[in-house]
């Protein structure tokens, strides 16, 4: 509580105020406050036959049954992989280790730039519409790829 001065000295010139408002609604069950998780996320374990430089075939998305290569394992747990673009049209991908089958070819990689991480797929947050613009017509802009990811793609398909 804290004390708040009143108004007149028939009101006693202070009183106590709670320093949060009581809810205007009282659930009328009692519900159960789930327990807080202690566990510490553990990064994801990859798998034993996928490594950089193992060819994995995709089982799913706009590239399904196409074969890849491994090119390292992101922080996210995700891998990251490529077709070579020029090769097959796979283009720098994350890709969750369960939708793939590794096979047992390898390919030699060098070292990768330092530039390939998840911050690289971060995608632009949708602008917020005011009550001024939602009226106006939409004027949507198709995603473009950015000249910074296709000169990767390319440092990337010349490694590989």
């Amino acid at each position: 509580h804290k004390t708040k001065q009143v108004q007149r000295e028939k009101n006693g010139g202070t009183r106590e105020a709670p320093l949060q408002r009581q809810p205007r609604f009282y659930p009328t069950e009692d519900t159960k406050k789930p327990l807080n998780n202690r566990r510490k996320a553990k990064p994801t374990k990859l798998r034993s036959s996928i490594s950089p430089g193992a060819v994995l075939i995709l089982l799913g998305g706009a590239h399904r049954g196409k074969r890849v290569v491994c090119l390292k394992q992101l922080p996210s747990g995700l891998l990251l992989v490529t077709g070579p673009f020029k090769i097959n049209g796979v283009p720098l991908r994350r890709v969750d280790q369960a939708f793939v089958i590794a096979t047992s070819t390898k390919v030699e990689l060098p070292d990768m730039p330092d530039s390939l991480t998840d911050a690289l797929f971060k995608r632009k947050p949708k602008p917020t519409k005011n009550e001024k613009e939602m009226f106006v017509e939409n004027t949507v802009e198709d995603p473009k790829i950015s000249a910074e990811k296709i000169a990767l793609q390319k440092e990337v398909d010349a490694l590989v």
